[in-house]
């Protein structure tokens, strides 16, 4: 029941458990649920895409301290994903609604400081898994090149516009898988992270075998090697190394906003969490070790080849052009997976934050189509702000580095108040099917302190003396972005704060999203929390 006393529900009976949890949450049941659990897995496991995402990110952790930071770093880092993985697997079981982040935080804050933080949450959410989608197309873009210069024997260098425009090309195709009817992309999920295990199994088993013996290295070198390419001290350093598996692990939250076209979404959606970020952390610390192994010890060389990338260069070095570009076909391949399902990610948040009316031209975004029932204006939507985040790259490639860094302090900023909120505010927690009884709070406590951490850490520059261009633009971006929609959330007369109330409950009623809803006077802010 809501505030008002209007049952919105009972108003048209759910036909399942799913849809009738949704009610409950004040929401009626839009987009088909064709996902079963495993292939929600499947999907957030291939969004992770341990081998091609270590290809996009290990020029972050080589100079940062070499094989230390790869294999250690790795390590340590993962034991605190884990952590956010569990705080945020305990909310989505609760409450497993596609705005996910933003709905805990307006559920659980208090009344004073739960519109503007809800706003705040949903925005950089929104924005970061769009800087996601543009970081993953643009690391996808540098790969296929890469394979151009692999095959001309490092005679061709693609240029910033050639980059681009690769880049751009990468991002229609994907919107346009990403608008499939949701049965066919919950299908095609299973085949892709068959495809990313064998990849992994292979590269795991081949490069050991093949690679000449001057590039091989001694378990010393690999588990006890500390080199710092940078000017900043050694502990700086080996911590910024966590950008690598920071952001192979930066959708955490992905099954969230799948969450209403899964099935039994309560216990799937957090299994999905748990189970794809464990196997991302493991698979990946195995295979930084193989590569620490087998990539010589000049570190600097890598770095500085012609390839452009660390990892294509270390594969050339053990298995020649022909078997480079071979498994580099593959990873390309993977990475097109990954790329498609971070912006199916990214839609379906979107959709969810312009149903309750936050996003400018919500009433054209919060629209699924008839034939395909998803919500393909939100695709193309995400698609275009990733296009205009990639003009990044004409400022240099520490310009477009703030891409890969921003997505992560985003999420990050959008994980945390959530989790905070649920201990911090006066709201009770009412756990859903997973949760972890006692141990609740000291995870929480611990995830959060870590992303508060990674989230300074993060905004420091590449150098100890940064210039124009090398400072790191993260800072920048991401700043803009916080006050553009806080500015936008206090604009007078025309601002959030005067139309903005939260979650809007649209369960068999009018519902017009610009902040005019016929159930904004219905239901306040304070009383939505009965749903």
């Amino acid at each position: 029941m809501s505030s008002t006393g209007v049952d919105y529900a009972s108003k048209s009976p759910p036909q399942s458990k799913d849809e009738e949890l949704l009610a409950s949450l004040g929401y009626k049941q839009e987009l088909k649920r064709d996902f079963n659990w495993v292939e929600l897995l499947a999907l957030s496991f291939s969004i992770i895409g341990v081998v091609q995402s270590i290809a996009a990110v290990l020029i972050y952790a080589i100079p940062y301290g070499g094989p230390v930071a790869m294999v250690w770093g790795w390590l340590v880092c993962s034991f605190f994903l884990m952590m956010i993985a569990f705080a945020m697997a305990e909310l989505a079981s609760s409450a497993p609604t596609s705005g996910g982040l933003y709905y805990w935080t307006f559920k659980f804050s208090s009344p004073r400081y739960r519109k503007v933080l809800s706003w705040t949450v949903g925005y950089t959410n929104s924005v970061g898994y769009i800087a996601g989608v543009s970081g993953a197309d643009f690391a996808t873009a540098i790969q296929m090149l890469s394979a151009a210069t692999i095959g001309s024997g490092g005679t061709y260098i693609p240029t910033s516009g050639q980059i681009y425009g690769m880049f751009v090309g990468l991002l229609i195709f994907h919107s346009i898988l990403a608008s499939l009817a949701t049965r066919y992309i919950a299908r095609l999920q299973v085949f892709y992270m068959t495809l990313n295990i064998i990849l992994f199994l292979v590269l795991l088993v081949v490069i050991p075998v093949v690679t000449p013996p001057e590039f091989k290295n001694s378990s010393k070198f690999v588990f006890g090697t500390f080199e710092n390419l940078s000017l900043w001290p050694n502990g700086f350093a080996f911590m910024l190394s966590f950008l690598a598996p920071a952001w192979t692990m930066g959708g955490i939250d992905a099954g969230v906003h799948i969450s209403e076209e899964a099935r039994n979404a309560s216990v799937a959606v957090p299994r999905t969490i748990v189970f794809s970020t464990f196997l991302g952390c493991l698979l990946g610390w195995a295979f930084n070790i193989v590569i620490a192994f087998n990539m010589g010890t000049d570190t600097a060389a890598i770095l500085q080849d012609p390839i452009g990338q660390p990892m294509a260069t270390i594969m050339f070095n053990s298995l020649g052009q022909r078997g480079t570009l071979a498994v580099w076909s593959f990873i390309i391949v993977t990475m097109n997976m990954s790329s498609m399902n971070l912006l199916t990610a990214a839609s379906r948040q979107t959709f969810a934050f312009s149903r309750d009316g936050a996003l400018p031209f919500s009433k054209y975004l919060y629209r699924v189509n008839s034939t395909t029932q998803t919500p393909i204006i939100c695709v193309f939507f995400c698609a275009t702000g990733a296009m205009l985040l990639g003009l990044l790259s004409f400022a240099g490639p520490v310009a477009i580095g703030a891409v890969f860094t921003m997505g992560v302090v985003c999420q990050y900023v959008a994980y945390s108040i959530p989790i905070a909120a649920r201990y911090l505010g006066p709201h009770p927690f009412v756990p859903g099917p997973f949760n972890l009884g006692i141990l609740s709070l000291p995870v929480a406590s611990t995830a959060v302190a870590f992303m508060v951490f990674m989230i300074i850490i993060l905004l420091f520059p590449a150098n100890t003396l940064p210039t124009a261009q090398t400072m790191n633009y993260t800072v920048v971006v991401v700043g803009g972005i916080l006050i553009l929609s806080l500015s936008y959330y206090f604009l007078p007369v025309y601002g959030g704060r005067h139309w903005f109330t939260g979650p809007i409950r649209n369960i068999d009623a009018g519902h017009d999203v610009d902040g005019k809803s016929d159930l904004a006077e219905k239901v306040s802010s304070e009383g939505f929390d009965s749903a």
